[in-house]
């Protein structure tokens, strides 16, 4: 019944929340208007909360119905793009912490630190207690960075890394990124619009698209304002949702023992939007071996050239990200990666998948073989720790 009503109704609803399309609210600003202008229609913050101290296993499954809407605005061509273009602009912590970036140069983002040495900004994810696994937290300080390189006009090319962990095994080594924090969303951490919707349209759209600054644009009248290159540097490991993230960057440079994996499907989950990016970057016979097979990548095998486009020996890693960056650090980079971005993965294409994901991806946070995959990842590392929770 609800879906019937998004179906004829989705394009009337959003342009009501948002006052004719001249407001932008974010994903969870447009679920809590939703909720109060149409009671029944998506859960409201009450319920939301309630669920949000629940361990995974024991929700309602409310997130459920949000992803029926958002995948009906999403699917509706003009309420999409212009969510899309919303999700696309500046974030508040980032405007607020933007003067004291420019001044100094660096901001400390709890999980996430930025850094710019002449002209290049370097974004480390720090989220050491769990070997830069990504949370809802870390999705916010993630965004947050990127904001504040693409508006800052002294940092012409932006740099992701991981930060050096104090992980016994990974002791003073960096690491690009475990992927999701399995011991949040076994706890109920994780949530559907903070997360996986926030990751995919917000930090990630960024590296991709850049910012939409604008207020009146949207649709097929939306070009990047100010969009820069970008250097994934790789190091130790980048799993899950940190191979996700590599299709979008202009050069990824690895540690030559480096190695990659999309597991998100053993796990129960949609791979982000590595099932269409993936499939145009290697096609589609590898694509699956590698979403639906969990086949593993190391940076030097032939298969990882479609993703890597530079080795380096671990100590030669500083030197050969530098190198990148600053060939990148050219005026002509950003008119050519436009260019290319309007044919590797137009707005529309990009609008439509995310409509599909969203309710896809909703379901299987709520799915019996996920919840049971969650259960047998608990009890194996409860095991493995003498029975520390």
């Amino acid at each position: 019944m609800r879906r019937d009503f998004l179906a004829r109704h989705a394009e009337h609803v959003y342009t009501e929340l948002t006052d004719g399309h001249t407001r932008h609210p974010r994903l969870d600003r447009l679920a809590e208007l939703a909720a109060d202008r149409y009671p029944g229609l998506v859960p409201g913050r009450d319920l939301l909360a309630a669920d949000a101290r629940l361990a995974q296993r024991d929700k309602e499954g409310w997130e459920i119905d949000l992803g029926i809407f958002f995948h009906a605005v999403l699917d509706s061509p003009r309420a999409g793009s212009h969510l899309l273009c919303s999700m696309l602009r500046p974030t508040p912590d980032a405007l607020a912490a933007l003067p004291e970036y420019r001044r100094t140069g660096r901001a400390d983002l709890k999980l996430a630190t930025l850094t710019r040495r002449d002209g290049i900004a370097h974004l480390e994810l720090c989220n050491d207690a769990y070997l830069n696994a990504e949370d809802d937290a870390a999705v916010a300080a993630l965004e947050t960075g990127t904001d504040l390189v693409l508006l800052d006009e002294a940092s012409r090319v932006g740099v992701l890394r991981g930060a050096p962990m104090s992980h016994p095994a990974y002791r003073g080594r960096r690491v690009f990124s475990a992927g999701i924090n399995l011991t949040h969303l076994y706890h109920g951490e994780i949530s559907l619009l903070g997360f996986f919707l926030r990751r995919e349209i917000g930090y990630i759209a960024k590296f991709a698209r850049g910012l939409c600054l604008d207020g009146e644009a949207g649709g097929e009248r939306w070009w990047p304002q100010a969009d820069k290159p970008w250097v994934g540097a790789v190091d130790s490991f980048a799993i899950g949702g940190g191979m996700q993230i590599l299709p979008t960057l202009d050069r990824v440079v690895a540690a030559d023992d480096s190695w990659f994996s999309l597991p998100a499907m053993e796990e129960g989950l949609v791979p982000g939007v590595a099932n269409l990016r993936l499939t145009a970057l290697t096609g589609s016979r590898p694509a699956r071996r590698i979403v639906l097979w969990g086949h593993r990548l190391r940076a030097g095998d032939p298969d990882a050239a479609l993703l890597v486009d530079e080795t380096a020996p671990a100590g030669a890693m500083d030197a050969a990200v530098e190198r990148a960056a600053q060939h990148l650090d050219n005026p002509a980079v950003a008119a050519n990666r436009r260019m290319m971005a309007l044919g590797e993965e137009p707005l529309d294409l990009f609008r439509r998948y995310m409509a599909a994901y969203a309710l896809e991806q909703s379901r299987r946070l709520y799915s019996p073989d996920l919840i049971a995959n969650l259960e047998r990842t608990w009890i194996s590392r409860r095991a493995r720790s003498g029975g520390q929770g």
